[in-house]
């Protein structure tokens, strides 16, 4: 269980950040602070290196260069405190195919070190309206339920963490995107920030954008 003395929640930045993929330089110089109470739109276009800065961000893959920050501490130092605060969920569901819904659910919330797991599991699961398909495996669930299905992970509790979600909209009907809508907003109320991506249009409160600028092309050698 987590610490009452060290909350999960805080600031999660990114300074100076560069990446690379091959050859290629997605971005460079890139700061970003997903500070508490913030929802952040990260937008670009198509290749532009937002799920590679989500990835950045949520200590799953090294920047080129520059630092990723928790609290002011850097995210390899940080340890435990940002594997209890940060919470990514990526175009993968990370539910287990050969689990049912509430087995998969009630997995995740241990991992979090939540108490009465499959009580939270429960109570989720009916919050994203798939309490008739708790007993189903994961790999029987249309792509919309499986999409609902991990977006349960963010009803499980109501501590302050900080959010990263990678099109977290996709595949959901209207009452779906109403309902992860205002699980946002609540995480947002209580503190915690929530940086996402969405391909359409996004009205949250209080929302800003936060746009990744292709890096400057490098100078024209001269012919002289």
């Amino acid at each position: 269980m987590a610490d009452p003395q060290h909350p999960p929640g805080g600031l999660l930045e990114g300074r100076a950040l560069s990446c690379r993929r091959g050859r290629r330089l997605l971005f460079e110089s890139l700061d970003i602070r997903l500070e508490p109470g913030a929802i952040t739109w990260l937008r670009g276009t198509n290749g532009s290196g937002k799920t590679s800065l989500m990835r950045i961000l949520a200590g799953l893959s090294a920047p080129a260069a520059g630092a990723v920050l928790w609290n002011g501490v850097p995210l390899r130092e940080a340890g435990a405190a940002v594997r209890r605060g940060v919470v990514y969920i990526s175009h993968a569901n990370a539910l287990k195919d050969d689990l049912t819904l509430l087995e998969s659910l009630t997995y995740l919330a241990r991992l979090a070190e939540l108490p009465d797991a499959e009580a939270l599991a429960l109570r989720a699961i009916e919050r994203v309206g798939l309490t008739g398909q708790r007993k189903l495996a994961v790999r029987l669930l249309s792509q919309g339920q499986r999409r609902r299905g991990a977006l349960a992970r963010l009803a499980l509790d109501e501590v302050p963490r900080t959010w990263i979600l990678d099109e977290p909209y996709d595949a959901l009907d209207s009452d779906s995107i109403a309902t992860l809508s205002a699980l946002i907003e609540a995480q947002a109320a209580r503190g915690g920030a929530v940086l996402l991506t969405s391909h359409q249009a996004v009205a949250l409160a209080g929302l800003r954008e936060h746009a990744l600028q292709p890096p400057a092309p490098p100078p024209r050698r001269s012919d002289s």
